[in-house]
């Protein structure tokens, strides 16, 4: 007799990792692939945190830290806000966490009761709607389209219904469009008049094209902002974040973090340390993605994509291929088979829509983007 599989593991896949499998086994095969699916920067962590994690591993015992981090990491991110955005964080409302991705879990289970309904916009990061559906939450998806600049509005959260929370990225993953302050702050007013949570993704902070992002903490002290090492910082694999929370949060937050996680990887809090001192390091990475940005945006509308969303910060570009194809998922698929060029279709980010979109990342190296247009251009037009 089979055993039951418990419901709630009945989750989507995560498509881009579907997709990376498929072009590490074609790369394993000895085939050509360009990484163009996966968000992740192709450079290493800065020096610095590589020295510094070298020194722990020398000298320090490397043993659990505290459920909430190690003070003199909550200390400089903490400080992060006064140096970057000119607000004061009090560091004990600054918990580390092992990568964002246990920052969302935490963040959820404090915050929301099982049957409660939480809007994101749509398209927007898979991952949300999954750990929500997982903990037994409704995630509200709010379409949002080029009129929006994907991004929700009071109007369209009005739209949905009651609502107990709010899921905000900005710069959005998949189309690396930003609110504005006024739009931000029309959405943290109605979140406060309707009685939702906002939570606030700011993982792509730092990488912005034009200007600079703004933090739901310059607006309010009521939101959940998560961010994380992994994608200014160059430091995905280290699997280190951290949320900002309100202050009544932190102690419910600290004993969900003792019991499902004990402790955020303590090698990568001693490295993270000196993260904040490589600046000019990670700017250069910064440069390389508006470089790239800059190529993809102009050539690829002769290649064949030429229907864009803005792409303001992250290192994405998210395309209509709607004039190409009404199934992205099999287009992807055949591109990488015949181009080798590796690309997330969009309906990783919109379970409705996204059968005519596809994601491009742009973390990769210049000439990379400019042989994938290339291949994609020859392979369109035949």
């Amino acid at each position: 007799m089979a055993l039951k599989l418990a419901r709630r593991s009945a989750v989507s896949p995560f498509i881009v990792m579907d997709v990376l499998r498929a072009a590490n086994a074609r790369a394993a095969a000895g085939a050509s692939v360009l990484h163009l699916e996966v968000g992740q920067p192709a450079s290493a962590a800065p020096s610095l945190v590589l020295e510094a994690a070298r020194d722990a591993l020398a000298e320090e015992r490397l043993g659990y830290t505290d459920a909430l981090g190690l003070p003199a990491l909550r200390d400089r991110i903490a400080a992060h806000y006064q140096d970057n955005y000119a607000t004061a964080v009090d560091p004990e409302r600054v918990v580390v966490t092992a990568g964002s991705s246990a920052g969302f879990l935490l963040s959820f289970l404090a915050a929301f009761d099982p049957g409660d309904r939480v809007a994101l916009a749509s398209p927007g990061y898979p991952a949300y709607r999954n750990i929500l559906q997982t903990l037994g939450l409704e995630p509200v998806l709010v379409p949002c389209g080029a009129a929006e600049r994907f991004q929700p509005t009071p109007e369209l959260l009005a739209a949905a219904g009651p609502l107990d929370g709010l899921i905000l990225a900005s710069p959005s993953n998949p189309t690396g469009t930003m609110l504005d302050r006024t739009a931000f702050a029309r959405l943290v007013d109605f979140c406060r008049e309707q009685g939702i949570r906002l939570v606030s993704d700011e993982i792509y902070h730092g990488i912005t094209f034009g200007r600079d992002a703004v933090t739901a903490l310059e607006l309010s002290d009521d939101a959940i902002v998560v961010n994380s090492f992994s994608k200014y910082f160059s430091m995905t694999g280290w699997r280190l974040g951290w949320l900002v929370l309100p202050q009544d949060m932190v102690r419910p937050v600290e004993c969900l973090a003792q019991n499902l996680f004990i402790s955020a990887h303590s090698l990568s809090q001693h490295a993270a340390l000196r993260a904040f001192d490589c600046r000019e390091e990670l700017e250069g990475h910064v440069a390389r993605y508006a470089a790239n940005r800059a190529l993809l945006l102009e050539r690829l509308p002769a290649a064949g994509l030429s229907r864009l969303a803005p792409s303001d910060g992250a290192f994405y570009i998210y395309a209509d291929i709607g004039d190409l194809t009404n199934d992205s998922a099999d287009w992807c698929r055949r591109a990488l088979e015949e181009t080798g060029v590796a690309m997330t279709p969009g309906l990783d980010f919109d379970p409705v829509e996204g059968h005519r979109f596809l994601r491009l990342s742009f973390a990769g190296e210049e000439a990379e983007m400019a042989e994938a247009v290339d291949r994609l251009g020859h392979w369109i037009s035949r």
